[in-house]
């Protein structure tokens, strides 16, 4: 990866949107990380620094180094739906859940549960201290025009 080009893109993603940064947050994959964390590190760090708030996505998925995880500016963590996507049927999975929501709280980050389809599992994530969560249990992928509604609708419900 061209650090400076994607740097440069992003600012002038920022510049030409005329958004505040620290309203944007990136997820980078535990895997990109890890394939080369020293260049990843300089370059989160220079998101950071810009005011972008930073996620690693998949969470125990890759051959992650937990010595990384206090040293780089991560503010979430997003437990992997192959975690969740079991629960509560499956021990391990629950213990792997609890592990790093655990994980996520000793090191002051937010932790996001992907592919929440249950109340099952919604139950068991609230449960043990995850209250932000995705999936299909909330709702389905939609283009911007059904996001629009879907938002506007949630703001101001139809009255009864």
């Amino acid at each position: 990866m061209n650090s400076e080009r994607f740097i440069e893109g992003i600012l002038n993603i920022i510049e030409e949107t005329e958004i505040d940064a620290d309203l944007l947050e990136l997820e980078i994959t535990e895997t990109t990380i890890m394939n080369d964390p020293a260049h990843m590190s300089e370059i989160l760090n220079r998101l950071r620094d810009i005011g972008i708030k930073l996620a690693i996505d998949d969470f125990g998925t890759g051959y992650s180094s937990l010595s990384y995880l206090k040293t780089l500016p991560i503010s979430k963590l997003k437990i992997d739906q192959s975690f969740v996507r079991d629960i509560p049927s499956d021990p391990d999975d629950m213990a792997i859940t609890r592990a790093v929501i655990a994980l996520g709280e000793s090191l002051q980050m937010q932790v996001i549960a992907e592919g929440v389809e249950t109340e099952a599992q919604a139950d068991f994530l609230k449960q043990e201290g995850c209250f932000l969560a995705q999936g299909f249990l909330y709702a389905k992928p939609m283009n911007s025009n059904d996001l629009d509604h879907y938002m506007r609708s949630a703001l101001h419900p139809p009255d009864q």
